[in-house]
This record gives structure tokens, C-alpha cells and sequence, in this order.
């Protein structure tokens, strides 16, 4: 009896050996688990921006280190370097510099910019680092376009650019659809929405910066507006207002608003130009494209 209960107490003394051994391996495990967790970890985007901004001027390497996104708060997801790789090959980069000179010294002017030169993107941004910078009151950029479909594409390319969800940071309003919030500080609409939006809000307090795209099409609505920012800038000395075209009509533009030209002669990206068949061929067309 009693070698089996010392058997007993040498079996339980080494199981207790045991625990207490498993147990100081799993402190072990949790504490170097621990440690491993709180040193810093080498982040993605620094040699992301890094590559992407290899032999750049200074005024591009400045928007590639960016690495936290200024609307949310975030690190920029990796897919933002690879589109801002792309950004930076537009023509209108070049002219980055000479824009922000220009929208600070003067209220109102007329851009001339070939098509594909990356101004109906890539200036309404820089518009908005401007008004963002500015003291007292926070308002927003818009940008018209002349048809629904190119407000709605343009939108969406540029919250990709901007790394931010559409309707967010950027939002785009038409007939019968607004896809905005009171975060927006980047809206593209049609002409005929800034129009309804001035007969609200007739001075556009909301903006600090109205953009004119492609007004050589003239609308009726967009020569309507032109008469009413005329009067509006002349209420409204914080407001920017400026048209972009491409090389023609600009003596009607300069008359109306009496403003400074600039002009991107840089060449734009090649634009591809289709004909699209009608009736009979239309089907056949989409197929095939």
C-alpha cells in the first residue's frame, strides 16, 4: 500500500512538472508573440512611393511621398501609387506650378488645354489642396461637365485617384440622381445642376472654386451660367471661377470675363476617335467592341 501511494505522489509530481513546464513555454511563446507585435513592421508604402517616385522633379516627389491619405485619414492603399504612376505622366503636370501662381493671383481666367492633357481630372484636385489650405470656411470644388455621362465617368475616376469612395469625397450630380454628401469637397454635375443649384443659392456659397469643363460646347446652360458668375464673382471676392476649352472660341470666353489666359500647349495623350453605326449595325458594334 504504501509503494503504490508513493508510485501515486511520484506520478503527480511529475505530471505537475509537467504543467508547470507547458505553462512556462506558453508565457514563453506569448511574451516573444508580444514582442514581435510591437516592432515596427517595414510598410508597403514607403517602397511604393519610393519606386513610383524615382527620378522625379521635387513638386512630383512631394505627392508620391504622401503616404497618408489627407480625406480619411489612412494609409494609401497600394492601388493609389500604381494610378498616381500614371497621373504623373499627364501633360498637365508640367504645368502644376504655373496653375497654382496663377488661381492665387488672379479670381477668374480661361485655360486653354488640348484633350487628353489630364486637366478635367487632375486640376479640380489641386483646386481642392487650394480651398483646403484656405482660412474660415470650408467649401467645396465643382466642376461642370456638359453631358451626363462624362459628370458620372469623371466622378469616378477621380475618387479612384483620390483613393476615397465615390459619394464621399467625391460625388457627382444629374438630372435625378445625386451621388454626393455634406463630406463632398469635389463635385462634378452637369451644367443645368450648377444652374438649378445658383437659383437656390444664388452668390454659391458653397463653393470656393467653380470650373467651367469643356465649355466651347456651349449649352444653353452653361452660357446662362456664364452671365450669372459674372455677377457672382463680382459679389464674392474669395471665389475662384475659370473656363477650360480646348483652341477655339476663347475671344467670347476672354469678352465675357475679361480674364488672363493660360494656355497647355503641351500634346495631350492620343484620344482614339470611333463611329459608332446606327440602327442595323449598332448590335453588331457592341459585340465587337
Amino acid at each position: 500500500m504504501r509503494c503504490s501511494d508513493a508510485h501515486r505522489r511520484d506520478r503527480d509530481r511529475d505530471r505537475d512538472r509537467e504543467d508547470r513546464s507547458r505553462d512556462r513555454d506558453r508565457d514563453r511563446d506569448r511574451d516573444r508573440d508580444r514582442d514581435r507585435d510591437r516592432e515596427p513592421k517595414p510598410s508597403s508604402t514607403p517602397s511604393n512611393s519610393t519606386a513610383v517616385g524615382a527620378g522625379l522633379p521635387p513638386l512630383k516627389q512631394m505627392a508620391v511621398h504622401q503616404q497618408i491619405n489627407p480625406f480619411t485619414n489612412l494609409p494609401h492603399t497600394p492601388r493609389y501609387y500604381e494610378i498616381l504612376k500614371k497621373r504623373l505622366q499627364l501633360p498637365v503636370w508640367e504645368y502644376k506650378e504655373n496653375f497654382t501662381d496663377i488661381i492665387t493671383r488672379h479670381q477668374s481666367f480661361v485655360l486653354v488645354g488640348e484633350t487628353g492633357s489630364g486637366k478635367t481630372t487632375q486640376i479640380p484636385q489641386w483646386c481642392v489642396d487650394m480651398v483646403r489650405g484656405l482660412p474660415g470656411p470650408k467649401r467645396a470644388v465643382a466642376c461642370t461637365q456638359p453631358r451626363r455621362v462624362a459628370a458620372m465617368s469623371v466622378a469616378q475616376r477621380v475618387a479612384d485617384e483620390m483613393d476615397v469612395m465615390l459619394g464621399q469625397e467625391v460625388g457627382y450630380s444629374i438630372r435625378f440622381e445625386d451621388c454626393s454628401s455634406a463630406k463632398t469637397i469635389l463635385k462634378y454635375m452637369t451644367d443645368g445642376m450648377l444652374l438649378r443649384e445658383a437659383m437656390n443659392d444664388p452668390l454659391l456659397e458653397r463653393y470656393g472654386v467653380i470650373i467651367l469643363d469643356e465649355a466651347h460646347e456651349r449649352t444653353l446652360a452653361t452660357d446662362i451660367l456664364m452671365g450669372v458668375l459674372k455677377e457672382v464673382v463680382r459679389q464674392r471676392p474669395d471665389l475662384k471661377v475659370f473656363i477650360c476649352f480646348p483652341k477655339r472660341d476663347r475671344i467670347f470666353f476672354a469678352y465675357v470675363f475679361k480674364s488672363k489666359f493660360e494656355s497647355l500647349t503641351s500634346e495631350g495623350f492620343p484620344v482614339e476617335n470611333s463611329e459608332i453605326p446606327t440602327s442595323a449595325g449598332m448590335e453588331q458594334w457592341f459585340v465587337k467592341n
